[in-house]
């Protein structure tokens, strides 16, 4: 057996030693989880020692990690373990969470498949947001909310293609220019229109409907239920990314200036033009998930409410390996840390915690990053300018 898939053996282990705690299993013997943590542990060392080094210290984090919230778990109360980690509710707060980090990644996707990094992901969401519910308030329709949102992310993402594809700026800069920008934007408009009382005062936002699909008991109805509805389109999303990109012309296209634009432009194929549709695109997305956020799930708007989501959104494309239906899973994984975070700091016995749990989506990323399941392998010629000869 190789180093790598002994370590991934670790980690999977370190993932069980937490969930051995949880309902349906409940063990509340502390010994097991720090028995299975101390075997992921040893798998991690074990492959260190034969060389493999990322999946290694993954195995390594995953045993410490997941033992550590195991023994808490078996010093938490039976009743409220069992009502934090509902998994109905659990998989309903996952998806409501993955939906934004969704469109963001997917929109990253499109940026990046076409050469063009785009580290402005988070701030074009917050463009979103803002605009989302702005325009809902002032046309007193969500629908026309969210056309304003993707209008103001598209405008964002092309005047960032400007100085990324034709000025041929560093697109790492640029991109972190474009997030400063849009948080100023976003804070200095929320603040001159709504003043310090902020959006609860909107009268005339109007909020993305839910989709009903059951109202009953049962586990279905409670987990897919009532979902709203950008969270169903987010899926959609994903199928006709996949389809565009792999099945299509336009996708060819899009994939071929991403890999070797100068070969591209040779058949006759426009880098310009492509790059400059695909990272409006990218901008486009990203604000539909800002708006979600906004005029879908919280429905009004705070400064930097996104939080970071952007960059999270870019951890999971890099995870997904720059494929829809890995992005889709990434997003699901990153939001499902983000709604067992929230659920576990309602522990009464883990409420002094409840700060650090809710750093774990973001521990994730890093970890995420730092390829612990391989090495990601990007679009050759992303982030790298094209000069027509």
């Amino acid at each position: 057996m190789s180093a790598q898939a002994v370590a991934r053996i670790g980690i999977a282990l370190g993932t069980f030693a937490f969930w051995l705690t949880l309902p349906p299993l409940e063990s509340s013997a502390f010994a097991w989880p720090l028995l299975v943590g101390a075997v992921a542990v040893a798998c991690g060392v074990w492959a260190l020692l034969h060389g493999q080094r990322r999946a290694a210290w993954g195995a390594i984090a995953a045993g410490v990690l997941g033992s550590s919230l195991g023994v808490l778990a078996t010093h938490a109360g039976r009743g409220n373990l069992s009502a934090a980690v509902a998994w109905s509710a659990l998989i309903a707060a996952m998806l409501v969470n993955a939906t934004p980090l969704t469109y963001a990644a997917l929109g990253g996707l499109y940026s990046e498949r076409s050469g063009v990094v785009n580290i402005g992901l988070e701030g074009m969401m917050l463009t979103g947001a803002f605009f989302g519910i702005w325009g809902s308030d002032v046309t007193g329709s969500w629908a026309l909310g969210l056309l304003i949102a993707v209008g103001a992310g598209g405008l964002l993402a092309l005047g960032y293609a400007f100085f990324a594809i034709h000025l041929r700026t560093d697109q790492i800069i640029s991109g972190t220019a474009v997030n400063f920008l849009a948080l100023g934007v976003t804070g200095y408009l929320f603040v001159d229109i709504y003043g310090t009382n902020g959006t609860p005062s909107l009268r005339g936002a109007q909020r993305i409907p839910d989709v009903t699909i059951s109202t009953s008991s049962n586990f279905f109805a409670q987990a897919f239920g009532q979902l709203n509805l950008l969270v169903w389109l987010s899926a959609a999303v994903v199928v006709l990314t996949y389809v565009v990109i792999f099945r299509t012309p336009v996708g060819l296209r899009i994939r071929s200036v991403g890999e070797h634009p100068g070969a591209a432009d040779a058949v006759g194929i426009s880098v310009y033009k492509t790059r400059y549709a695909a990272v409006t695109l990218s901008g486009m997305l990203s604000a539909l998930g800002g708006a979600y956020l906004s005029i879908g799930f919280v429905h009004s708007f705070n400064e930097n409410m996104t939080e970071g989501r952007g960059f999270i959104a870019l951890a999971a494309l890099i995870f997904g390996r720059w494929r829809p239906a890995g992005a889709f899973g990434a997003a699901l994984l990153f939001g499902f840390s983000s709604a067992l975070a929230q659920r576990l700091g309602t522990i009464p016995q883990w409420s002094s915690y409840a700060v650090l749990f809710q750093a774990l989506p973001y521990v994730l990323t890093l970890v995420a990053v730092a390829g612990v399941i391989g090495r990601s392998i990007p679009p050759a010629a992303a982030g790298r300018p094209y000069a027509k000869q």
